[in-house]
């Protein structure tokens, strides 16, 4: 049976069915509606921005708007329904209002301002502890450093080493263990009768008219693990050699007390240049004597006062040594002075040729027709040595020499004489 439908339904369907241009009618409508519609939709929700600076456009004027991060110059992309959230910060936090793809954040890096902060109390310059000078040196290290230099210089000094000055001392040779100590000096049933630091101080003297007086006759050598370092009191030992070597603890230990008294260190390589046995032996273990962090090997610049100070002799610049080998004298120093020089240019075995008064080579010969002032056995190789010394190097080197040695006796006069007040 069929379904009968309802009357309404029924009426309407035959008003349709009958009505052509009632349906073709109710089909434009619809369209017309549908575009017109959508069109006034998307009209209603383009709104402008919704804040303005004072002089208009989208972000504020440049008078009220924060300045951007030096690191954050770029251009921010306009974008709409953008709002700011004010808060306490000096730089405005910018939000957006939806996550929708037309509403993404651009927010700028927030930038702090920081007011400039006073130095602290430990970062502005303190004032020294009472006693202590602006070196280090303390007021019962001065003291006893001079007591253990003092007798070196006689009259009271200016630290320069005037020529109108007289000095009186005796010159030590290292004995260490190991090693060729006496490599550059000769020797007779234990005494020293020849070579470098002999020739060296005669010539101090000859050049000084006998105001310092060296004991050039006496050159002594000293066991560096000897009490006797302190008893006599020696203005500087004088250490070389060829080979490589190694303190003892004892060694290092009297070395270390030594400098810190007033004493220096000679290091003077018997091989010239870099490098040797030797050389790498002296500064690895003068670093045991002076191991500080903040002290570490230095050259001597061409303003030092052993190149500056006339003292006996003008001496402008480093001297060659043997082969002509010119490396920078190097320094290890304590209270701002001099520990530990190192001259690496080989000058003892050219003081192993003696100079006259008239700074010729002497030749004179003793008794027995052995030379007084020259190595025999270098003489006998002068096409091995001689050829690779010139005059005029030969005496630069002995300049050098005796500004250094008075350089060493001196050093301390300026910083001990205000001991007292320290």
């Amino acid at each position: 049976m069929a379904s009968q439908q309802h009357p309404l339904v029924q009426k309407l369907i035959d008003k349709f069915s009958n009505s052509r241009d009632f349906t073709i009618s109710f089909i434009l409508h619809v369209i017309l509606v549908a575009v017109f519609g959508t069109t006034v939709l998307f009209q209603a929700v383009q709104e402008p921005p919704d804040f303005e600076g004072e002089s208009g456009g989208f972000v504020g004027g440049e008078a009220n708007a924060p300045a951007p991060p030096p690191d954050a110059q770029q251009q921010v992309p306009q974008t709409p329904n953008i709002t700011v959230t004010p808060t306490s910060s000096t730089v405005n936090t910018i939000t957006t209002v939806a996550a929708s793809p037309m509403n993404f954040t651009m927010a700028p890096m927030v930038v702090t301002q920081v007011a400039p902060i006073a130095p602290s109390a430990t970062q502005m310059s303190a004032p020294k502890p009472a006693g202590v000078s602006s070196d280090g040196l303390s007021g019962a290290q001065a003291s006893a450093i001079k007591a253990f230099t003092g007798g070196w210089g006689k009259g009271s000094g200016s630290g320069t080493g005037t020529r109108n000055r007289e000095f009186e001392f005796t010159a030590y040779i290292g004995q260490y263990a190991g090693g060729n100590w006496n490599s550059t000096i000769q020797m007779t049933g234990g005494k020293i009768i020849n070579g470098s630091l002999p020739n060296l101080l005669d010539f101090m003297s000859i050049q000084s008219k006998n105001k310092v007086k060296t004991n050039y006759k006496n050159v002594q050598a000293i066991k560096l693990d000897s009490d006797d370092l302190f008893k006599y009191k020696p203005p500087f030992i004088f250490l070389t050699g060829t080979r490589d070597f190694k303190l003892s603890e004892k060694e290092v230990e009297n070395l270390q007390k030594y400098v810190r008294l007033g004493g220096a260190i000679w290091g003077d390589s018997s091989v010239p240049g870099r490098n040797s046995r030797f050389d790498i032996a002296f500064r690895r273990e003068m670093k045991r004597v002076i191991p500080d962090v903040d002290k570490e090997w230095e050259a001597l610049p061409p303003n030092h006062p052993i190149f500056a100070q006339a003292y006996f002799q003008e001496i402008k610049e480093i001297p060659p040594g043997l082969n002509f080998y010119k490396e920078p004298i190097y320094a290890l120093k304590i209270y701002g002075e001099i520990a530990i020089i190192y001259t690496a240019n080989d000058y003892g075995d050219m003081w192993q040729v003696g100079l006259d008064e008239k700074l010729g080579i002497d030749t004179r010969k003793n008794l027995q027709g052995g030379f007084v002032a020259i190595n025999q056995a270098i003489y006998d190789n002068r096409d091995t040595y001689l050829r690779n010394i010139s005059p005029k190097s030969l005496t630069e080197t002995y300049k050098f020499g005796t500004n250094l040695v008075i350089h060493l006796l001196t050093r301390w006069e300026t910083k001990t004489r205000t001991a007292s007040s320290l």
